[in-house]
């Protein structure tokens, strides 16, 4: 995607060929400003104070963490070291987990000398998956807005409602949620985005809102609590959000207050989809309510705002009573049976086991086996 007219993904290397820079997300939208990354550690920290968000971001990051670790010490100690010091960072993204996988997987059979560059080599090929698996579901996805443009007349804007940001920035580059916006209005399919401010971090004011202006797509940013009155009067035509985690069955774990927003969309039959790239679903889980590890952040992320000052600072402030106790779980899960559909690089699926094993045949038999 494009800031201030330069092509930009979310992660890469710096030019000297070994350092990983990424967008600082905790500065957006008042300061661009990149981070570079020297060592697993850094990548580690980076992961766990969302300097870098997003599920299919986070399995890059670590993709890379873990070519980071073998650059300083390719032996078998470092390579596990590296594997838990990097999965303990966030509990509820699955393609943390996956792609940690996949890369010892690579690495685990190879000679120390060998590991660094093969490292390198596994985590740039996560990466260029992951765009292209995200610009697959913003094709599928482009179907369904293109289907709701054919029924009303021309002129007539598809108002989308998402949550939190599921756009490039939470992916290597197009996004899931998001995808399916930017090439319909690429396409010249008239549309407007409700964007929920999604507290307590308010990543879609400050990210998705941040993303769509950018790219020139028309958008309001909302209260959490506005989006059901949105439907009750006609005003949400389809909502789109991203995941997390989604189970073999079609459970979704997304940002905290998407469980309420899909209660909404079924009692105003409006129809309530998920995107998602196929390594955010884990074949493991059945059930998303007791299966899926729900992350509890820090309290402070709901006791204080950050914001832009008058003065042009960026600054945090206080908006709970003072001694007040606040709890901060930061994801919550939307059973299967209120989701339309599930938006995938392979097409779109009911939320169903059954769904998603045709879909996946593939995966299914991996997972049984």
């Amino acid at each position: 995607m494009r800031i201030h007219g330069q092509a930009y993904r979310t992660i890469w290397l710096a030019q000297d060929g070994w350092r990983v820079c990424v967008i600082d997300q905790t500065r957006l939208p008042f300061r661009f400003e990149t981070v570079t990354l020297s060592s697993a550690e850094a990548a580690a920290e980076a992961i766990r104070s969302m300097i870098v968000r997003g599920a299919p971001l986070i399995g890059a990051t670590a993709a890379y963490g873990m070519a980071l670790a073998m650059r300083a010490e390719p032996s078998d100690a470092s390579l596990e070291a590296a594997l838990v010091l990097l999965g303990a960072t966030r509990p509820t993204a699955v393609n943390l987990h996956w792609a940690l996988a996949r890369m010892r997987g690579r690495l685990v059979a190879l000679s120390p000398e060998e590991r660094m560059a093969a490292a390198y080599s596994e985590a740039a090929a996560i990466c260029d998956e992951d765009v292209a698996l995200c610009r697959a579901i913003g094709e599928h996805g482009l179907g369904l807005i293109r289907a709701i443009a054919s029924g009303r007349p021309a002129e007539r804007a598809i108002n989308i409602l998402t949550h939190c940001n599921a756009g490039w920035l939470a992916t290597v580059d197009w996004g899931t949620a998001l995808a399916p916006i930017y090439l319909a209005h690429d396409a010249g399919i008239p549309l407007h985005v409700w964007v929920d401010e999604t507290r307590p971090r308010n990543q879609g004011a400050a990210l998705t809102a941040y993303e769509l202006g950018a790219h020139g797509v028309p958008h309001t940013v909302i209260a959490d609590n506005a989006g059901g009155h949105l439907m009750q009067h006609g005003e949400v035509d389809m909502v789109i959000v991203g995941t997390d985690r989604t189970t073999a069955t079609g459970d979704v774990a997304n940002k905290i207050g998407t469980y309420l927003k899909a209660l909404a969309a079924h009692d105003n039959g409006v129809p309530f989809y998920v995107a998602l790239p196929s390594p955010t679903i884990d074949w493991g889980l059945s059930d998303g309510l007791r299966e899926i590890p729900i992350e509890e952040r820090a309290a402070r992320e709901v006791t204080h705002l950050t914001g832009l000052g008058e003065d042009g600072e960026v600054r945090s402030f206080r908006v709970v009573a003072p001694g007040s106790d606040a709890a901060n779980p930061a994801f919550d899960v939307t059973p299967a049976r209120l989701v339309t559909g599930l938006i995938t690089e392979r097409g779109v699926t009911p939320a169903s086991a059954e769904g998603l094993a045709r879909l996946f045949p593939d995966q299914v038999r991996g997972a049984a086996a």
